[in-house]
C-alpha cells in the first residue's frame, strides 16, 4: 500500500474505519468519504469529506474530485458505504427496496463513475466493492437487502468486463460482520463464526494491491466459519 491513494466510502463506519486505518499504517494516503460529518482536519496523508450523499451522482462526483485534487490522483476506490434492512416481502414497503437500492447500488455506481477516469490514469487502478454472502441466496426478510447487494455483484462484473486491462474491479462478500451493532441486534448468536472487520480489511487491501493485478471480476466470500 506504500504510496497508494485510496478513497474509502463509508469511512466512518465500523468496517470503513478499519480499512482506512490499516491502509494508512501501511503507507497509503486515504480520503474518507461519508454521509456523517468529518471528524478530522485535512492532512497530507489523510482527508475526510463528510456530509456526502453518495446516492446523488453530483455529490459523489464533487467528493471524488476533491479527493483527487488533494492527492494529485487516485489509485484505489473501496466502496463500503451502504445500509441494511430486514423486512419480509409480503409485509414490506416498496420504499425499503428503493432505499436499499440507493444505499447499496447507487452509492457504489456513482462513486465508481466519478473515480474511473482517475483510476484508469493510474498504473494500478482498483475498485473493491462490498457485496454480501446473503445475496447469493436470500432468506426470509432478506429480500430488499439481498436484491440490492446482488445488484452490487452484477455491477462489479459489468465494470470488470468494461474496464479490463485498465482497472481491476472485484467484490468481497462478507458473512455477518462482527460489529457492536450486530452483536446488539443478535445477542444470542455465535460471534466466533462471524468475520471481523480486520479480516475483511486484509482481503480488501490485498485486492487493492499490486499483488492482485491479475484478479478482476471476482466475487470473493469472506467468513462463514463452522
Amino acid at each position: 500500500m506504500q504510496g497508494k491513494v485510496l478513497i474509502v466510502t463509508g469511512a466512518l463506519g465500523a468496517l470503513g474505519k478499519v480499512v482506512a486505518e490499516t491502509a494508512l499504517a501501511r503507507g497509503a494516503r486515504v480520503a474518507g468519504i461519508d454521509h456523517a460529518p468529518s471528524q478530522i482536519s485535512a492532512m497530507p496523508e489523510r482527508i475526510e469529506i463528510g456530509g456526502v450523499d453518495l446516492s446523488d451522482a453530483a455529490q459523489a462526483k464533487t467528493a471524488v474530485e476533491a479527493a483527487a485534487r488533494h492527492f494529485g490522483g487516485l489509485d484505489v476506490l473501496v466502496n463500503i458505504a451502504g445500509g441494511f434492512a430486514f423486512e419480509t416481502v409480503g409485509d414490506g414497503d416498496v420504499k425499503t427496496w428503493q432505499r436499499m437500492h440507493a444505499l447499496n447500488v447507487l452509492t457504489a455506481l456513482n462513486a465508481s463513475q466519478a473515480a474511473l477516469p482517475h483510476l484508469a490514469a493510474s498504473k494500478a487502478g482498483r475498485i473493491v466493492n462490498i457485496g454480501a454472502m446473503g445475496a447469493l441466496q436470500a432468506g426470509s426478510g432478506m429480500g430488499p437487502y439481498a436484491a440490492s447487494k446482488a445488484g452490487v455483484h452484477r455491477l462489479t462484473e459489468a465494470l470488470a468486463s468494461e474496464w479490463k486491462g485498465k482497472v481491476t474491479v472485484n467484490a468481497v462478500l462478507p458473512s455477518i460482520i462482527d460489529t457492536k451493532a450486530n452483536r446488539a441486534d443478535m445477542p444470542k448468536a455465535d460471534f466466533a463464526k462471524w468475520v471481523t472487520p480486520q479480516e475483511l480489511a486484509e482481503v480488501i487491501l490485498f485486492l487493492a494491491s499490486d499483488a492482485a493485478s491479475g484478479v478482476t471480476g471476482a466475487l470473493i466470500p469472506v467468513g462463514g466459519r463452522v
